[in-house]
């Protein structure tokens, strides 16, 4: 029976300490870049579809919430598996749990104010809640994910003091050409 020198057991927990460190910092890449921007022209569409009742602008853009989620997991699918990078990672998981808590809020939110009939509130919690997702899990993804988040954000305070007609081109401003800006520049920094 061999035994190992010391400094043999000594290199093996120094590379899992350094692997386990880096899992532990990297973040999660699979933001489709291209899906951002195809989203944003849906956006766009829904800003011009939306005016109306109150009753047809809630559902325009609520059928584009939809769209969007499809479009996002279908293309973050693709990109993953491109990148070969697991939607379980540790990465992965705290970009989700990041995303998921505003967005279930804002979510909430809508169902509460639409039973007060206070339609003219949607906008600015929807886009301060879509900006805090992307503020809050750009901390685990790229840099460019925060800083979309903030736009989106200033936009959901602007949102607060307009009636619901300029509300609506806010959020054709923020859904469709934020993503369109952003979804180009994440596309090509990035990779698709």
């Amino acid at each position: 029976m061999s035994v190992r020198p010391i400094h043999d057991h000594a290199f093996d927990s120094l590379r899992v300490i350094r692997e386990t460190m880096e899992r532990a910092n990297s973040s999660f890449t699979s933001i489709p870049g291209w899906g951002g921007f195809l989203i944003g022209w849906t956006a766009v569409a829904a800003a011009f579809i939306a005016p109306g009742t109150s009753q047809h602008f809630l559902l325009t853009w609520l059928i584009e919430g939809v769209v969007a989620a499809i479009i996002g997991a279908v293309t973050m699918t693709i990109k993953a598996r491109r990148s070969d990078t697991p939607f379980m990672s540790g990465a992965a998981k705290r970009f989700f749990v990041s995303y998921s808590a505003p967005m279930i809020t804002g979510a909430l939110l809508t169902f509460a104010l639409y039973r007060v009939q206070q339609f003219e509130a949607m906008p600015p919690v929807w886009l301060l809640c879509y900006g805090t997702a992307f503020v809050s899990s750009g901390a685990f993804s790229l840099r460019t994910i925060p800083v979309m988040g903030v736009c989106f954000m200033l936009l959901g305070v602007t949102a607060i003091f307009t009636p619901l007609a300029l509300s609506n081109a806010l959020l054709g401003i923020g859904f469709g050409g934020l993503h369109i800006i952003f979804g180009f520049i994440i596309a090509r920094r990035y990779g698709g």
